[in-house]
């Protein structure tokens, strides 16, 4: 009897054992699929003429609107509508362009002797001239801003306003106390602005993607893009029937539409004109310091009780936090924790189901946790490295991890196209949950089209969100936002911080109202030491990390 009651004791524990195994295995099985089915992306491939544009920025054109998402559109452009500045001269010479050397910045009051104290509003004034040396007339400059002590690892970004006459004021929240460095950068002069500008009204193509095309021994390759110019060749139409997301790419001569196999970015053409280049000159009129008339130094005092705060005429609201001690300090909402080892971060992942969706920049948050937790294995899709999807199981601790590269324009080599999915119907496939986040980062590639293709884009993930929302309100959904990079000519005529500044005002004002977290990138990286990249190095990533656990995992009240 002992003998049998052990046999089926043995017996049962094997099978409780082969039983998890093979539920584990049921569960992974599911999610491959579910990450490399293409169900949920609903094919509309055809041959058709150039469509008839409703709105053009010369050949590109976009479907009409909602009279809702029209007004909001319009609405839109106009709050992030650029000040006008005067025409370029022709021929083109930097003599009456913006000249960082010959500006400069004092902060007020401009005679001194005032005490500042913690709690308080600095200003400085920042006037600009050009290389003769003269006040320029205009606004329309791109410059930043930021205070910050480099022994105490405390900064803040500061706010810039254009007062359209070649000055503008920046405000910094003075938030620690001792000593307080003002710096002011100029990122590009107005009239570089206007060729930037100048470049998506006229060449929304000038980055363009290829694509495969492959049935039995033929290959073929065409290009492809959000905007295709007119040609007598027909098009294969790849847009997206649930969300209206358009893509085009030239069909091919030999074969279907339907054998269109992976994307890749093409290249970029310039197409400046002459001497335009001149305008985007690192150490001179690119991302260059501008020096202090008089002291950049202000020491702070302490916060005296009762005593009330120095504040600027010239802006309202305030940063959305600072770094001390090289750790970001959130003002306001929830509080940022510090999730330094391993098991702070597991605990915090605990029995949730984490769904990053964006570009490079999101890609490195999954990058991060993998590297940072030993216990979360991610499984080899066989994909590359550079594109994805990935996924990542801590099995133990019921942890999903997972990342998906946004559709296109994606300026990524050699994505399947199984692999080109929509985050708005990613989200749509999601249950959600209290045990569910979602994280989302999305503008980068999208700096060289009409920003109206961004926002478009935004309107349907955000009809995705809400629609994740209202089935499951306890899903917790954060937004990434764009961030500075270093810059080189290239770099600015596809990917410039005032492309990135742009956008990021429409993702601000896109969200905002809803139930969803932004994890401020934009200030994050402004405020830091470390230098500008498009991919913030590894002490910013750790503080964004801390920004989404804390979301994740508030205090309690928090």
């Amino acid at each position: 009897m002992k003998a049998r009651a052990c046999r089926e004791t043995v017996v049962s524990f094997c099978c409780l054992k082969y039983g998890a195994i093979f539920l584990f295995l049921a569960v992974f099985v599911f999610i491959y699929f579910l990450f490399n089915m293409d169900f949920l992306e609903h094919k509309a491939i055809t041959t058709f003429p150039a469509p008839r544009p409703h709105l053009q920025h010369r050949f590109c054109s976009f479907q009409p609107l909602s009279p809702e998402d029209a007004l909001e559109e319009r609405l839109l452009l106009d709050s992030i509508a650029w000040p006008e500045t005067l025409s370029l001269p022709d021929p083109l010479s930097l003599e009456q362009t913006t000249d960082p050397a010959h500006s400069t910045f004092t902060i007020l009051p401009e005679k001194g002797g005032r005490q500042w104290h913690v709690g308080d509003q600095l200003e400085a004034i920042i006037k600009m001239y050009d290389f003769k040396g003269r006040p320029k007339k205009s606004g329309g400059d791109v410059l930043l801003a930021r205070l910050r002590n480099r022994a105490l690892g405390a900064g803040v970004a500061g706010q810039v306003l254009d007062h359209l006459n070649g000055s503008y004021s920046a405000v910094f929240s003075l938030l620690w106390e001792g000593s307080a460095q003002v710096e002011v950068t100029l990122v590009h002069p107005s009239e570089a602005v206007m060729v930037l500008q100048r470049l998506t009204r006229e060449q929304p193509d000038r980055v363009y993607f290829k694509s495969v095309f492959h049935s039995g021994s033929v290959s073929e390759t065409t290009t492809c893009n959000v905007c295709l110019r007119p040609t007598q060749q027909p098009l294969c139409n790849y847009t997206d029937i649930n969300t209206g997301e358009p893509w085009f790419c030239y069909k091919p001569k030999n074969l279907s539409c339907d054998a269109r196999i992976s994307h890749s970015t093409g290249g970029f053409n310039q197409n400046l004109k002459a001497k335009e280049e001149m305008l985007f000159k690192s150490g001179v009129n690119m991302k260059v310091s501008i020096k202090a008339s008089g002291s950049a130094n202000v020491n702070v005092l302490p916060k005296i009780k009762g005593q009330p705060e120095v504040m600027s005429s010239s802006v309202r609201s305030g940063p959305s936090g600072y770094y001390y001690q090289d750790m970001w300090q959130a003002l306001g909402g929830t509080p940022v924790r510090q999730f330094s080892t391993s098991p702070a971060i597991s605990q915090c992942l605990k029995g949730k189901a984490v769904h990053l969706y964006g570009d490079s920049t999101i890609r490195q948050w999954f990058e991060y946790l993998t590297a940072a937790l030993p216990d979360l294995k991610e499984f080899n899709l066989h994909n590359l490295r550079h594109v994805g999807p990935f996924m990542a199981l801590d099995h133990a601790n019921n942890i999903l991890v997972t990342y998906r590269c946004h559709g296109p324009p994606i300026r990524f080599v050699n994505v399947p196209t199984h692999d080109l999915r929509y985050i708005a119907n990613e989200i749509d496939s999601l249950v959600g949950g209290i045990n569910t986040v979602v994280v989302l980062g999305i503008w980068s590639h999208f700096s060289t089209f009409p920003i109206e293709v961004y926002i478009r884009r935004l309107q349907s993930i955000r009809r995705a969100v809400v629609r994740l929302l209202d089935r499951a309100p306890g899903t917790v959904v954060v937004i990434r936002t764009a961030n500075f990079k270093a810059l080189t000519l290239d770099m600015s005529l596809t990917n410039s911080d005032w492309y990135s500044l742009q956008r990021d005002k429409v993702l601000r004002a896109m969200f905002r109202g809803l139930n969803v977290r932004l994890l401020d990138a934009w200030e994050m990286a402004l405020a830091h030491h470390l230098p500008h990249n498009l991919h913030p190095q590894p002490p910013i990533i750790k503080n964004m990390i801390n920004v989404l656990l804390s979301y994740m995992c508030p205090q309690n009240g928090g």
